[in-house]
């Protein structure tokens, strides 16, 4: 009856430690599938925010930041939802007067390069990238121009399930 007993403790301990094992694995595994799922949304994100900046959109552009996100730093910095529509407004403005004296301006493409995503914890993310402005190619005689390269640090947030732009500066003191 002891060796029964004793059997019996020993399979439950197995037992045990195999559902423990496998609940970390499984927790493992979820862990790795939810930072997939956020970089890929993150990596959406980015896209929304170069495509609305390219097509000079206010509402899509202001809609990939926070609130409260900000465009920046120091004392130049832009602030805020309505302050981001504003200034994506004013280079549709800026645009649009420039065609209207038959200056009209090629297509503008932005560009992230070499990304690299950090998360400090579950709800904030930290990206660094290289950047390009670069001006389409206008008919045979105007090639393809890059007008500026830089280097970027971001921060992100996921608000209410979505990742969102919480601080976006283009220019850090490396």
């Amino acid at each position: 009856m002891k060796k029964i007993n004793v059997g019996l403790a020993a399979l439950c301990l197995i037992a045990g430690l195999v559902v423990l094992l496998g609940y970390r694995a499984a927790a493992a595994r979820t862990d790795s599938q939810q930072e997939s799922e956020n970089r890929a949304q993150i990596e959406k994100l980015m896209w929304q925010y170069v495509r609305a900046l390219d097509t000079e959109n206010p509402d899509a552009y202001a809609a990939t930041y926070t609130p409260d996100g900000q465009f920046g730093t120091g004392a130049k910095a832009v602030k805020g939802r309505a302050a981001l529509k504003e200034m994506i407004a004013g280079l549709r403005q800026q645009a649009a007067q420039a065609e209207a004296k038959g200056q009209k301006r090629p297509p503008m493409y932005h560009v992230l390069l070499n990304g690299y995503v950090s998360f400090p914890d579950r709800d904030h993310a930290h990206m660094e990238a290289y950047w390009l402005t670069v001006f389409g190619q206008e008919g045979r005689n105007v090639p393809v121009r890059v007008a500026a390269a830089g280097h970027e640090v971001d921060e992100l947030v996921r608000v209410n399930g979505q990742w969102l732009i919480q601080l976006r500066d283009v220019t850090p003191k490396d």
